[in-house]
């Protein structure tokens, strides 16, 4: 039986590598076989990717970097998320799709039917089971990064900011399976309501992926 794809997207700093990993480690104790993942990355190749992308001192124009995002995701999707899919495994991405819809779309200003097209050719159709949009109000982004390194697109102004956030909440309100959290909450009330939503969807049912 093909095992259950979760992803969690949102903005950077919204908590999103804390609570995968909270899942990860949840997942683990209920005997579960887990791959956790992230996007852009995930394997050599999309972790090299990743470097181009996000160095600061780089002029990465839009369609290169769109273009440059979907080479890393289809490298990761087929030689990781699938694979371990087939396997029965549970997989946990941070940031898959949604994620370029959001920050090269609605933020940048790409056409989002041509995102759409590029999407579906890089994952060849995959989809998650579930995703969680994790949204925080922008005054935690420099809070929490006061003392951080700052990547490529992290430098980026409040009005990108503003429309890559309007962008997660026009895309999960059309999105299947897909539910917004309030990431200002603390870590420990986050974490229930992950696990609630997962209990909801039945990801956390027997199945082959389960170790006795």
């Amino acid at each position: 039986m093909r095992g259950k794809f979760i992803v969690l997207e949102g903005p950077d700093r919204c908590g999103k590598s804390t609570q995968a990993k909270l899942l990860y480690n949840y997942l683990l104790e209920k005997g579960f076989d887990v791959v956790l993942t992230r996007e852009p990355g995930g394997t050599k190749i999309a972790e090299q990717i990743r470097e181009i992308l996000l160095k600061p001192e780089l002029d990465v124009r839009p369609v290169a970097e769109l273009l440059l995002y979907e080479a890393s995701r289809a490298q990761h999707t087929q030689e990781k998320i699938i694979p371990a899919l087939q396997e029965g495994k549970m997989v946990i991405c941070e940031r898959y799709t949604m994620s370029t819809s959001a920050y090269q779309g609605y933020a940048r200003g790409l056409d989002l039917k041509m995102i759409d097209t590029l999407n579906h050719i890089a994952t060849t159709g995959l989809t998650p089971d579930l995703t969680l949009v994790f949204l925080m109000s922008d005054k935690y982004f420099s809070s929490r990064g006061e003392y951080l390194f700052s990547d490529r697109l992290e430098r980026e102004d409040k009005e990108f900011r503003d429309s890559m956030r309007q962008g997660y909440k026009n895309l999960a309100a059309k999105t299947e399976n897909a539910y917004l959290l309030e990431a200002d909450d603390d870590v420990d009330s986050i974490h229930r309501r992950v696990v609630e939503l997962l209990e909801k969807h039945h990801i956390t049912d027997l199945c082959p992926s389960k170790k006795s």
